[in-house]
C-alpha cells in the first residue's frame, strides 16, 4: 500500500497527516490499494470537474478509481484542516468503490471519527 502526494498548489500541506489518514482508511478497510492524491487550484479543478463530471464549476474533490486511483482534492475551496480530513476519506472511500449512499455516509463517520 503506497500513497503518493503530488501538490501543485502552493498551499503548504502536512504530507505525512494526510498520508497516514488514507492509510488508516485503507488499512481499516482491508485494502491494499497504491492511491495517488493530487492537489490542485481552482482553474484545474474546474477543467476537470467539466471534463469528467459534465459541470462546469469547482468541486473540493474528484475520484478515478478502477485502476486509476487517484484523488484531486481543490485546496482553494477547503478551509479547515478538518474539512480537508473529510473530502480526503471521501475520496479513498470512492476509490475503493463505495458509491453515495448510507454505508459510504457511515463509514466516512467512522474514519473521520478515528483522525
Amino acid at each position: 500500500m503506497n500513497v503518493e502526494i503530488n501538490n501543485l498548489t502552493r498551499r503548504k500541506i502536512d504530507e505525512k497527516f494526510l498520508t497516514g489518514v488514507a492509510k488508516k482508511v485503507l488499512k481499516g478497510e482491508n485494502r491494499r490499494e497504491d492511491i495517488s492524491i493530487v492537489f490542485v487550484g481552482e482553474k484545474r479543478m474546474s477543467e476537470l470537474n467539466k471534463k469528467y463530471r459534465h459541470q462546469d464549476k469547482v468541486t473540493d474533490v474528484l475520484s478515478f478509481g478502477e485502476g486509476l486511483n487517484e484523488i484531486v482534492i481543490c485546496l482553494a475551496v477547503i478551509k479547515t484542516k478538518k474539512e480537508l480530513v473529510k473530502v480526503l476519506i471521501h475520496g479513498v472511500l470512492h476509490v475503493l468503490g463505495y458509491e453515495h449512499s448510507k454505508i459510504m455516509q457511515g463509514k466516512e463517520q467512522k474514519w473521520q471519527n478515528h483522525t
